[in-house]
C-alpha cells in the first residue's frame, strides 16, 4: 500500500472556532459520502510537512503565512482516495491562528471545487453536539491541546 503524507491545519479564529470544510462526494469512488474536515492536503515531491502546510493553507483559504510551528498531532490510517485507490494516509497537524475569517477559493483545484461544498467556523460546543461526520475523530482533544 502506497503511503500518502499530508499536512493538515487547525485554523483557529479569535473566537476560538476551528475552520472546517464540508466535503460532499458525488461522482467518484466515495460517491454518497459527506464529512467535515480541516484544510490541508498531500505533500508534493520533495516537500516537507511544514512547507506543505503553508502552501495548502494559502491554496485552500487564501490565508498567507511564512511558517508554521511544530506539529501538534499525527495520525496514520488506511484511506480510500476519490480515485478508488487505498493508501496509508499519514497526517501531521499544525495550528494556525488567524484574525481574518475572509477566505478565498482562488487556489482551489478542479477536484476541490467539485467536492468542497461549504465551510464553517466551529466551536468546541458545536463539535461536541453535531451528528455529522467530522475528521479527525480526535479534533476536540487536538483543539484543547492547541
Amino acid at each position: 500500500m502506497r503511503q500518502r503524507n499530508s499536512a493538515r491545519l487547525l485554523v483557529i479564529n479569535p473566537s476560538q472556532q476551528v475552520l472546517l470544510f464540508h466535503f460532499q462526494h458525488k461522482n467518484d469512488a466515495l460517491a454518497g459520502q459527506s464529512h467535515w474536515a480541516t484544510p490541508g492536503g498531500g505533500l508534493e515531491q520533495g516537500e516537507s510537512f511544514e512547507v506543505a502546510a503553508v502552501r495548502e493553507l494559502f491554496e485552500e483559504t487564501g490565508l498567507r503565512i511564512d511558517t508554521v510551528g511544530p506539529s501538534v498531532a499525527e495520525r496514520s490510517f488506511p484511506m480510500m482516495l476519490p480515485s478508488g485507490e487505498t493508501v496509508l494516509s499519514v497526517e501531521r497537524y499544525f495550528v494556525v491562528r488567524t484574525d481574518s475569517e475572509h477566505l478565498s477559493r482562488e487556489g482551489w483545484t478542479a477536484n476541490e471545487v467539485r467536492v468542497m461544498a461549504d465551510h464553517k467556523w466551529w466551536s468546541v460546543a458545536e463539535l461536541q453536539e453535531t451528528r455529522e461526520t467530522v475528521w479527525p475523530e480526535q479534533l476536540i482533544t487536538m483543539l484543547e491541546n492547541a
